[in-house]
């Protein structure tokens, strides 16, 4: 797995040089972000989980400035947020206003259909259109949060108990091969 990322990483002299990075060199090159251990991977696939459910372009943004924080993999976690795209996004979203409606008390964030195009014209549409979606706001924003830290935190133990399985097996390979 470290020979695959190194492969296709840049290196540290190349970011150094960068001149758009430059600014932010003594930030960027801490090793800690770019070496590969069960600690490092486990917070940036974390980091990955719950900066991916945020909405819009800022979701690699906000997932490389948690980084910087917490001193996790960077690659990984840019990776990681890659989870949300056009295809599952929608499914992603219906889930969390989901568990929103959930933790709300029942009746709070009850969904109801978008308003029909009707005679009353297209202002009459837009207004209706626009209460539609502010009423939607408060379960979805509550399930998004929700469901970031349930992912983060699932994702964090899934990566360390991974990791940990696999040193295991090691282990007892190297010393069943021993004489």
């Amino acid at each position: 797995m470290r020979r695959l990322l190194k492969r296709h990483l840049p290196d540290h002299a190349s970011l150094a040089a960068n001149r758009w990075l430059a600014p932010f060199g003594s930030t960027l090159l801490h090793p800690r972000l770019w070496h590969l251990n069960r600690h490092s991977a486990a917070g940036a696939i974390a980091v990955g989980l719950f900066c991916g459910l945020i909405p819009g372009p800022f979701q690699m943004l906000g997932a490389a400035i948690c980084c910087l924080l917490f001193r996790v993999n960077l690659p990984l976690a840019l990776f990681t947020t890659l989870y949300t795209n056009p295809f599952t996004i929608v499914p992603i979203y219906i889930a969390a206003f989901s568990i929103g409606e959930w933790v709300l008390a029942p009746g709070v964030g009850q969904f109801t259909q978008p308003p029909e195009w009707g005679s009353a014209g297209l202002v009459a549409w837009i207004i209706d259109l626009t209460h539609w979606l502010i009423g939607l706001g408060r379960p979805l924003a509550i399930g998004l949060i929700s469901l970031a830290f349930v992912l983060a935190f699932s994702g964090y133990l899934l990566t360390r108990l991974a990791w940990r399985t696999y040193l295991i097996r090691h282990w007892r390979k190297r010393r069943a091969h021993r004489p």
